[in-house]
């Protein structure tokens, strides 16, 4: 596949899926934000697509295999 079409092909047919998931932050670094949602974690800023907070719940977007 040639360049324009390979990237297209990866966004429609992706199998990777992304969720918002809600979080507790426990604490964060300049690279990574350590969060709780039954089991602590530390999630790369990289891969951290969205973070909003909503009744009081921070929520953040990031790849569904990310999380767990």
């Amino acid at each position: 596949m040639s360049w324009p079409y390979s990237i297209i092909y990866r966004f429609l047919y992706s199998s990777e899926k992304y969720i918002w998931s809600q979080v507790r932050i426990l604490h964060e670094t300049n690279k990574a934000i350590l969060v709780y949602n039954g089991m602590k974690t530390w999630i790369p800023k990289s891969q951290i697509y969205g973070i909003k907070l909503r009744k009081n719940i921070f929520e953040i977007y990031t790849k569904e295999s990310t999380i767990g």
